[in-house]
């Protein structure tokens, strides 16, 4: 007996299987270019058949255009993602544009051709791999050379376009980012919400740039991507220019501003920028708004103002910025200065940057200053007579304050360390985040009045010898070196210096991470997250009651509030007998358009599709720090920054090259072109 909805296999096969398979209708809702021939029991491929495309056989016809009974479902999937199929699609899609195109126009039909040309193809994917190589653009011409060398055949044997010349590799990437950018589009688009990332640069010019990045979530399966849409120059001004260039990106992209639900900025001149009126102007385009600005790897945590208002952090960062270019590059035998050149290697430090490096919030270069403070007093010691720059050096690293403060950023700057290792995780546990902020707030608090373990044990160490010149006086010695500036004087200006830092460093902090942030990101953890559940059934009836309140007030605007409280009984049982999923698997489940629980939940879908377009993981880590070291190469190799973006967009976006839709970007460009053409004989 025939199961229901499936058909009986006709007699021939070529699916070589020994047990006979049966065509399943629900693979038509799936896979919507398959059709089934009732009659003869075979299955076809629509796309494929309508392009007849040629596959690496070389043959005219594939299993699913000749007809197939391998009633498989991985049948299917291999077919789906072969070259044949996407060929068909790709040229498919551009019978479409061309009859578009020339709609209106039929003398053009017998002018352009709807095969795509191979030399075409195999240029532009060598410029598509040159830019994801970060293979400089005048080597374009000597790839290709190099290509026919090895006997390409698809250059060797088709004349192509003398559009399709090497001095038009800028052009190429552009129509290549085209395509991307339309992916872009089309992601937003179908996205429910959205999340921004802008990350400030700075040229050797001191010319300001803003990469943006954005996170959006897929409500096909809930899968959330991060996606880089470009680099932008931004005119020198104050806040309002980044809020005005933010604004203009979101309208290009086709953002509505209802869709934007949070703000991440990852550098710290622009969480400074902040607290001057980027929020307040965005948050006026964008009621549902929310700013979060996680520490990231390499920046500072303190702005550029409150390192200008506590007088001896500049002071510090100079005297260490100038030990590390005088000895950087030393090649004697001390281990102690070779540790020097090796923390710029481990942290990828540019001292030939414009950009300032704050040293005081990067670990492993304090650490080296720590380690060897010795041999650098010694050495600068020795070469005092000869050199006033080493004379004046050696008299700031003797001073108490000079060690002292680097004992504090040895206390300090590994609890920030981990604080930034947390947002780099791809399933970051959001429950944790309130917790760890206040613990981190309260140590420094605590830091104050009780030094930290590396300042006391330094306090320890010290040796005193009572000053013969001075009585009441001592003289203060740490690893047989005597300390200058230690009068009750200094001592007591220290005291003061540590407490304004502390005190400054905790305000960043809790500026990077507001109250109401930590109490959204906490409430949405305490409704999705069936680990915080409480243990027992019985328990959970008067359980996050407060928190669905406080999140039902922030988004009201795209939630029913009655609805969701009806619904909220039923949905926290239902979660708690799903105890084994995280976090994020039961956003997924619930932003997935064809689940139940997303029919059944409607108002909860909502909440969990927001917390899912949080700015947060090792992908979009990973993603800014390559847009940062593409800039920083890429500046130094074009003027004016021309095609860069378009550069930076293939390289971090691009896909792998089997599954970028070459044709398309051929149309695109060959489009610009002649658009660029008639331009010109206008002119």
């Amino acid at each position: 007996m025939v199961p229901p909805g499936k058909k009986p296999a006709g007699e021939t096969s070529n699916s070589n299987k020994k047990c006979k398979r049966y065509f399943n209708e629900h693979w038509k809702e799936e896979f919507t270019w398959l059709e089934f021939d009732y009659e003869r029991k075979l299955m076809f491929c629509i796309e494929c058949r309508q392009a007849l495309v040629k596959n690496k056989h070389g043959k005219a016809e594939n299993a699913f255009t000749v007809g197939t009974d391998n009633f498989q479902r991985h049948a299917l999937l291999r077919h789906v993602t072969s070259g044949a199929h996407r060929q068909a699609l790709a040229v498919n899609r551009e019978q479409l544009a061309f009859e578009t195109r020339v709609h209106g126009h039929p003398e053009l039909r017998s002018v352009i051709k709807v095969e795509v040309n191979p030399a075409k193809v195999a240029i532009l994917t060598t410029v598509y791999w040159m830019a994801k190589e970060e293979i400089p653009d005048e080597k374009c011409s000597s790839l290709l050379d190099f290509q026919k060398f090895n006997l390409c055949q698809a250059l060797l044997a088709s004349e192509h376009s003398e559009y399709y010349h090497p001095s038009s590799v800028r052009e190429m990437q552009a129509a290549i980012a085209k395509v991307l950018h339309n992916e872009d589009r089309h992601r937003i688009k179908a996205s429910p919400f959205v999340g921004l990332v802008v990350d400030e640069t700075v040229d050797i010019l001191e010319h300001r740039s803003l990469a943006m990045f954005t996170t959006t979530v897929s409500p096909c399966n809930g899968q959330t991507s991060a996606t880089f849409l470009g680099s932008f120059e931004l005119p020198t001004g104050e806040a309002s220019t980044v809020a005005g260039k933010v604004g203009e990106v979101m309208r290009s992209f086709g953002i509505p501003t209802m869709k934007i639900t949070w703000l991440s900025a990852d550098s710290a001149s622009l969480v400074a920028e902040r607290l001057s009126g980027v929020g307040t102007a965005l948050t006026s385009l964008c009621p549902l708004l929310m700013e979060m600005h996680c520490l990231s790897h390499g920046s500072s945590l303190l702005p550029a103002e409150s390192i200008v208002s506590i007088e001896y952090l500049q002071k510090y960062e100079t005297t260490v910025d100038a030990v590390y270019r005088l000895y950087s590059s030393f090649r004697g035998g001390s281990n102690g200065l070779q540790e020097l050149q090796s923390v710029l290697d481990l942290c990828e430090i540019d001292l030939g940057s414009p950009k300032a490096i704050h040293w005081t919030s990067i670990f492993p270069a304090v650490e080296a200053i720590d380690s060897s403070w010795p041999t650098l007093v010694l050495l600068l010691e020795s070469e005092a007579e000869r050199s006033p720059v080493a004379r004046g050096l050696c008299e700031e690293l003797k001073k108490f304050q000079f060690v002292a403060f680097t004992k504090i950023l040895l206390d300090v700057l590994p609890i920030f360390q981990k604080l930034s290792r947390f947002f780099q995780i791809e399933d970051f546990d959001l429950s944790i985040l309130k917790p760890i902020i206040s613990a981190t707030a309260t140590t420094l608090q605590a830091q104050k009045s009780t030094s930290g373990q590396n300042l006391q044990e330094f306090l320890n160490e010290l040796n005193e010898h009572p000053r013969d010149d001075r009585e009441g006086e001592s003289r203060l010695y740490y690893k047989g070196v005597e300390l200058a500036n230690c009068s009750k004087v200094h001592l007591k200006h220290f005291e003061r210096l540590k407490e304004s830092y502390l005190e400054s460093v905790r305000g960043n902090l809790l500026d990077r991470f507001p109250s109401s942030i930590l109490e959204a990101i906490s409430s949405f953890s305490a409704i999705f997250n069936p680990k915080c559940y409480p243990q027992s059934l019985e328990d959970i009836g008067s359980y996050g009651v407060s928190e669905l309140n406080f999140l039902l007030q922030a988004y009201s605007r795209v939630v029913v509030s009655e609805r969701a409280l009806s619904d909220f009984p039923l949905f926290k049982r239902i979660v708690f007998s799903l105890s084994q999923l995280s976090f994020k698997d039961l956003c997924i489940k619930l932003v997935y358009s064809n689940s139940e629980m997303h029919e059944l939940f409607p108002d909860f879908a909502v909440l969990a599709a927001i917390a899912l377009a949080l700015p947060l993981g090792s992908v979009l880590t990973e993603k800014i720090s390559r847009g940062r070291e593409l800039l920083k190469r890429g500046r130094s190799r074009r003027a004016k920054d021309e095609g860069l973006s378009n550069l930076m967009k293939i390289a971090i976006d691009g896909p792998a090259i089997n599954e970028f839709d070459f044709a398309l970007a051929i149309e695109y460009y060959e489009s610009m072109r002649e658009s660029g053409f008639i331009v010109a004989q206008v002119k």
